[in-house]
């Protein structure tokens, strides 16, 4: 299984346009039948005007293979892609795998609001990062329950991509202090933090055409 995540800019003003022109027609023409969406949020914290989507596929042939068929489907061409394509300003992809052992677990209960966390590590050091961190998962899944994770094998490299969901705004800061003050979180950060080389958070708000919800 790969997964493709996609984060396309908005033009300001266009994203609530762009958001109902993706539920109606986008997502009627698409389904699942070229790749399966997984989630779809908008940024309420970090890059505004921004959508991310989540996508998974078998593997990259079969990605390729599906690719190649919604570029032949009229719908997606004249009747999508002509009323999106000028409300862009930027687009960008990545292909990940899944962490081995924590697969994607949509999180118990209503709407949520989502963090996406993105470390690239030092060359080489994503193996190790990941060992530590996988080790220490138990003792942060006492205070919220991770979503998915994985690392890139297409795009900027050496990157590790995760995914998390709360309750609300408050709920994550809970979470946050509450995991700061565990010795063994704080452990693991003295093994974790040397191996990164950069840390990017953003928060996301489900779209309405989101399984993640």
């Amino acid at each position: 299984m790969i997964y493709e995540l996609r984060t396309y800019t908005l033009i300001p003003g266009t994203q609530a346009e762009y958001l109902g022109l993706s539920r109606d027609i986008g997502r009627k023409i698409r389904g699942d039948k070229y790749g399966k969406l997984e989630g779809a949020w908008t940024t309420e914290f970090g890059t505004l005007n921004q959508y991310v989507h989540l996508w998974s596929f078998a593997d990259l042939n079969e990605r390729e293979r599906l690719r190649q068929a919604l570029a032949k489907d009229e719908g997606w061409t004249k009747e999508y892609i002509p009323k999106i394509r000028p409300m862009l300003l930027a687009q960008e992809n990545k292909i990940l795998y899944a962490v081995d052992g924590i697969s994607l677990t949509p999180p118990i209960g209503n709407r949520h609001v989502y963090e996406l966390r993105t470390y690239r590590t030092h060359v080489g050091k994503v193996p190790e990062w990941v060992g530590h961190f996988k080790a220490v998962l138990p003792v942060r899944e006492k205070y919220s329950k991770i979503v998915g994770m994985w690392t890139t094998d297409v795009a900027q490299l050496n990157q590790i991509v995760h995914l998390w969901a709360y309750s609300d705004l408050t709920h994550r800061a809970e979470v946050r202090a509450k995991t700061v003050q565990d010795p063994e979180w704080q452990a693991f950060l003295k093994m974790g933090y040397p191996l990164l080389a950069e840390m990017h958070s953003t928060i996301l708000a489900p779209a309405e055409t989101s399984p993640l919800r």
